[in-house]
């Protein structure tokens, strides 16, 4: 009922910049919190960036402390998307990036459901 899609992975040098999207589509209702999770290989999922959506003009977004000041998250909610501007990437970066989204759909409402995406590769080159 739901898919979430993400772009915008790839290749980069140390030092240089990528910009990931995911756009949430299906029956929607309402977007709740949306974010990105990484998986680094022989390493457990963990939690990047997450964006909890507020009124129209605010959100508040909550960083891992290793991206903090060079990662940005942000959220077109009329588009239902999410994106992830990361900067002064490091080798260390290189992960699958995964997108998450709770999402209450028409057979949930008003409960959201959490749901993932395929994931993207980034790749930092040192």
């Amino acid at each position: 009922q739901v898919q979430l899609v993400e772009s915008g992975g790839g290749l980069a040098q140390s030092g240089g910049s990528l910009r990931l999207s995911c756009a949430a589509s299906g029956s929607i209702v309402s977007v709740r919190t949306m974010g990105w999770y990484r998986q680094a290989p022989g390493k457990e999922r963990e939690s990047v960036a997450l964006i909890i959506r507020g009124d129209a003009t605010n959100s508040a977004a909550d960083y891992a402390d290793s991206v903090k000041g060079r990662f940005t998250i942000s959220r077109d909610n009329a588009k239902n998307t999410v994106y992830l501007q990361m900067n002064s990437l490091k080798a260390e970066d290189t992960a699958v990036y995964y997108c998450y989204a709770e999402v209450a759909h028409r057979g949930s409402w008003p409960t959201a459901e959490n749901y993932w995406g395929k994931g993207t590769l980034v790749t930092v080159s040192s």
